[in-house]
């Protein structure tokens, strides 16, 4: 960039010195400052945007390349499979005493219905109340409904009334 020694950053400062004054050099070298900031920041910005978009480019044409490869493969494997769906019928011709058809896995598959859904007729409430009432009870479920007051209540200790 420009090539300023110690001598010269000397000089600039003290001909800043006299130009601006002694009171207002702090003021205007805290603004200097802030604008060599800025300029960097916009440069280093401007620098990462520039570096994105190569990147980018570079994924666009990896990725063009990958695609034209697996395109061909597919090219590839059909063409390898179209002479193998050839040689089979040829060499199976003769076998059946009918003509020579080849095998089409996707009507084969196509006439595979799905399954039905079937409901498993489970009824829980039913479940509950076929358990026994003797279990129900040794087990801690609750039979009736009862409130949250009530139930604290029935749970509250009881109060002793003998006197001490």
């Amino acid at each position: 960039m420009i090539d300023l020694g110690i001598s010269k950053l000397a000089l600039i400062g003290a001909v800043a010195l006299i130009v601006i004054g002694p009171e207002k050099l702090p003021r205007v070298a805290r603004t200097v400052g802030a604008l060599l900031g800025k300029a960097q920041r916009y440069v280093s910005d401007v620098k990462a945007e520039v570096s994105r978009s190569m990147e980018l480019e570079e994924l666009k044409k990896m990725k063009d390349t990958m695609t034209d490869a697996a395109r061909d493969v597919g090219a590839a494997v059909q063409g390898g499979a179209n002479d193998f769906e050839k040689s089979w019928s040829d060499a199976t011709s003769g076998l059946d005493g009918t003509s020579s058809t080849s095998y089409d896995a996707n009507a084969a598959l196509g006439s595979l219905e799905p399954p039905v859904y079937k409901h498993p007729k489970k009824n829980w409430r039913l479940k509950q109340k076929a358990m026994p009432q003797w279990f129900k009870a040794r087990t801690g479920v609750r039979t009736r409904t009862q409130s949250g007051a009530a139930r604290v209540a029935r749970f509250r200790p009881r109060s002793s009334s003998a006197p001490r």
